[in-house]
């Protein structure tokens, strides 16, 4: 066999190997209990609503704009 068959070899036998560590150290660990529900244990009450973020002086949000225009009467020139 030649060197360069030899080298394809081997190179493909660590490949596997490196996959095979790879995936298998990318696994989550056993956990025993069952009742974790994935609580983290902070604890408190979760509030989900965005923090009011503080404008510059006459900016506001388009949410918070005028809910209606009023049709402006033709101008005459």
């Amino acid at each position: 066999m030649s060197s360069l068959v030899i080298d394809m070899i081997l190179c493909g036998i660590a490949y596997v190997l490196l996959i095979y560590f790879i995936a298998t150290m990318n696994k989550p660990p056993f956990n025993s209990d069952k009742n974790n529900n994935g609580d983290d244990g902070d604890g408190g009450i979760e509030d989900t609503t965005p923090p009011k973020i503080d404008l510059p002086p006459g900016v506001i949000w388009p949410s918070e704009g005028p809910k209606s225009k009023k049709p402006t009467s033709p101008m005459e020139v």
